[in-house]
């Protein structure tokens, strides 16, 4: 099932479409079916696409029931909330702030969690609830503790989890710091996008534990990643499982500043060098691709200027406004022309990654992992002893 509806627009129906296309085991049915996701969805939402990050229009439960409920009974992202509920109005907000999330993620990272009886989970981004109502079915309310940064949508979700019959714990809070209270877990999952994976986690979670979570680099990419916790308990390291796109730990977002900060109160190119490269933008520009570029070159990140006819400049810069470079792309060319400034030479460091990964034979994303540990967070191919080459 991408982003379509079953002919019955129900439980039953997206079930029967999510076991057939695989992102539903066995062992997770008897809860889709028991905790509905209509009852974790308010009466505004945002569709969303099965492949993407666009909005369409809102939908009212209220005023369109019948088109409301086929949306939900879709395999599609719904979005709940824009601009950490700033926004007013009915319209697309700047940037979604929560969501119920695609089902077949939210079945796919349970079934990556592989939960036994018993085991006692913490969830880090409850959202509507409906990931906390699943667990919670499934391994009791005292065996889940999901924690939300949001009090507006904290108390949304306890609403829907009460509605559902469910009472695990929902705390309001910060995210990075887990829950100490009822540590140890056995598995923590979370549901918002992290480019660090924070020391508190594992502090919270029982040796030989599961970390399952949404994972990207500051360039892009973001993949999911499933983390085991040593024996020791001081680091954990996985592969990463499939391609995601959660909205940010909102304690982790990154400040983008403007082009002009970059400048310096100089006009472009200001002390930009000059080159060309025969690497067209758009080669970089894959999910993955961005992935392996955003592990190797740290602390940097992308705007796209687009033109007519397809052509656009690639504008990478430093998180710390000291560099920047560019480099315009038109069709039909086979050398591009490149500005680069700085103490870092942004481009050639991207192009040097990539270069590696093609050298490395172009890697799918089930060989890259992750390993997390005292010093620090690495990505790593094939095994812990191979980390990506940072420039």
């Amino acid at each position: 099932m991408t982003g379509e509806t079953h002919e019955e627009a129900g439980p039953l129906g997206l079930a029967s479409a999510l076991v057939a296309g695989g992102a539903l085991s066995s062992d997770w049915l008897p809860a889709s079916i028991a905790v509905p996701r209509e009852l974790f969805v308010p009466d505004r939402i945002w569709p969303g696409i099965a492949d993407g990050t666009r909005q369409n229009p809102v939908v009212y439960r209220s005023r369109e029931p019948e088109a409301w409920r086929r949306v939900v009974y879709s395999d599609i992202p719904l979005t709940t909330q824009w601009d950490d509920g700033d926004h007013e109005g009915d319209g697309l907000g700047t940037t979604p702030s929560s969501s119920n999330s695609m089902p077949t993620m939210v079945f796919s990272m349970l079934q990556d969690l592989d939960v036994r009886p018993g085991d006692r989970v913490l969830e880090i981004g409850t959202g509507t609830g409906w990931n906390a109502g699943l667990l919670a079915h499934r391994l009791g309310n005292r065996n889940v503790v999901t924690v939300e940064y949001d009090p507006d949508v904290a108390l949304g979700a306890r609403e829907n989890l009460r509605r559902a019959g469910l009472k695990p714990t929902v705390v309001e809070g910060d995210g990075r710091s887990g829950w100490a209270p009822e540590s140890p877990y056995d598995r923590i999952i979370a549901t918002c996008s992290l480019l660090e994976i924070p020391p508190a986690w594992l502090e919270q979670i029982s040796p030989g534990g599961i970390i399952v979570a949404p994972f990207g680099t500051e360039y892009g990419g973001e993949h999911i990643v499933r983390l085991t916790v040593d024996d020791d308990g001081t680091s954990a390291s996985g592969r990463l499982t499939r391609g995601s796109a959660f909205m940010r730990l909102r304690q982790q977002r990154t400040d983008r500043p403007l082009f002009e900060g970059y400048l310096h109160g100089r006009e472009w190119p200001a002390d930009g060098v000059r080159s060309t490269t025969s690497l067209a933008p758009p080669d970089t520009g894959g999910w993955l691709e961005q992935f392996v570029i955003g592990a190797a070159v740290p602390g940097a990140f992308w705007r796209a200027e687009r033109y007519d006819d397809g052509a656009y400049t690639l504008w990478l810069y430093s998180r710390d406004t000291l560099s920047w470079a560019s480099v315009d792309y038109e069709r039909d060319r086979t050398e591009y022309e490149v500005y680069q400034s700085g103490p870092r030479r942004l481009w050639d460091e991207a192009a040097a990654a990539y270069q590696w990964w093609s050298g490395q034979g172009r890697p799918g994303h089930d060989r890259f992992g992750l390993t997390v540990n005292p010093d620090g967070q690495y990505v790593w191919l094939d095994s812990p002893d191979h980390p990506v080459p940072q420039r």
